[in-house]
C-alpha cells in the first residue's frame, strides 16, 4: 500500500511540472506568434491548469477506467467549489465582477445539468462527446471575441518572449511528456490502491485522483486571494469546471464512449448542486463572505461522509 501511494504522489508531481512545463512554453510561443496576452490567458493557460484532468481522464479510458475517467471530472468539479472556493473565501471575502456571474456562470450551471442529463444512464457516446466539444469550442471562440472588443484590447500589445522557440518547445514537449507519465502512475496507483483497500475506482478518481488534479487550480485561486484579485481567484474556478465538463468529457468520451457505472445520483446531484448554489452565492453587489466560504467546506465534508467508502 505504501508503494502505491509513492506512486500516487510521485504521478501528482510530475502532473504538476508538466502542467507547469506545458504553461510556460506554450504561453511564451503563442506570445512570439502575436496573440494577445489576455487571449493567452483565456486560452492557452486555462487549457494547461485543466491538462491534469484531461491526461489522467485519456489514460484512463485508454485503459479501460472509464469510471475514474469520468469520477475524476466530476469528483474535480465538487472539489473546485466546496474546497478551492471554500478556502479562498476564507482568505479573502470575494467579490465578483458582474460580467462572470452574467456570462460565465450560467454557462457552468447549463453544462453541469447537461451533463447529468447526458449520464443519467451511466453511458457517454462519441456524438455526444463531439457535442460537449464544439460548445466549448464556440465557448472560446466567443470568450476571445468578447476580449479582443474590449476598450483597450486592441490597443495591447505584445512583445517577444525572451529565451529562444527552441527553449519553449523543449517545454511543451518536456511538460507533455511529465503529463503522460505522471497521469501512467496515478492511474495505475489508483485502480490498485481501490483494490488494496476495498472501495470502489470511481471513489479513489471522486476524492484523491479529483483532488489531486486539482492542486494547480487550487493554488491559483489561493496566490489570486493573496493578491486581492477575486475575479481571477472565482474566473479559475468557473473556467476550470466548464473545460472540465465540456473538454476533457468531450475529449475523453471520443477516444472511447464512457461507461461509468460506479457513478452515483449522489455525485452527479453533488456537481449540479455545487455549481448552482454559486448562483445566489456570488450574486451581483455582495461579497462571498468568509462564512460562506466555511458553508461550502462543510458541504464538501458531508459529501465525503455520505460517499465514502461506498
Amino acid at each position: 500500500m505504501l508503494l502505491n501511494l509513492l506512486l500516487l504522489a510521485a504521478g501528482l508531481v510530475l502532473l504538476t511540472l508538466g502542467a507547469e512545463s506545458l504553461v510556460r512554453g506554450s504561453t511564451s510561443l503563442a506570445l512570439r506568434l502575436g496573440v494577445a496576452p489576455l487571449v493567452v490567458g483565456l486560452t492557452v493557460v486555462a487549457f494547461g491548469t485543466s491538462a491534469p484532468e484531461l491526461v489522467v481522464s485519456v489514460q484512463a479510458v485508454l485503459a479501460g477506467q472509464d469510471d475514474i475517467a469520468a469520477a475524476n471530472v466530476v469528483g474535480s468539479n465538487i472539489f473546485n467549489v466546496g474546497v478551492i472556493l471554500g478556502l479562498t473565501a476564507l482568505v479573502l471575502p470575494l467579490t465578483v465582477h458582474r460580467d462572470i456571474l452574467r456570462r460565465d456562470l450560467p454557462l457552468v450551471i447549463l453544462a453541469s445539468f447537461t451533463v447529468l442529463w447526458l449520464l443519467q444512464d451511466r453511458e457517454l457516446g462519441r456524438l455526444a462527446g463531439l457535442g460537449l466539444v464544439i460548445a466549448l469550442a464556440a465557448y472560446l471562440v466567443l470568450s476571445v471575441r468578447r476580449a479582443q472588443a474590449e476598450p483597450g484590447a486592441a490597443a495591447e500589445t505584445s512583445t517577444e518572449a525572451p529565451g529562444s522557440v527552441l527553449r519553449d518547445g523543449l517545454y511543451v514537449v518536456a511538460g507533455l511528456a511529465l503529463l503522460v507519465v505522471g497521469s501512467r502512475l496515478m492511474v495505475a496507483a489508483a485502480v490498485t490502491l481501490a483494490r488494496v483497500l476495498g472501495v470502489g475506482e470511481a471513489v479513489i478518481g471522486l476524492t484523491i485522483i479529483a483532488a489531486g488534479t486539482s492542486l494547480p487550480e487550487l493554488a491559483t485561486s489561493l496566490a489570486a486571494a493573496l493578491r486581492r484579485q477575486p475575479d481571477l481567484a472565482v474566473g479559475n474556478v468557473i473556467g476550470s469546471n466548464l473545460f472540465n465538463l465540456l473538454g476533457i468529457l468531450g475529449i475523453a468520451s471520443l477516444v472511447s464512449p464512457l461507461a461509468p457505472g460506479a457513478l452515483r445520483w449522489l455525485d452527479l446531484g453533488a456537481m449540479a448542486l455545487f455549481a448552482l448554489v454559486l448562483l445566489p452565492l456570488l450574486a451581483s453587489g455582495r461579497r462571498l463572505q468568509r462564512w460562506e466560504g466555511g458553508a461550502l467546506l462543510a458541504g464538501y465534508a458531508v459529501y465525503l461522509a455520505l460517499r465514502w467508502p461506498s
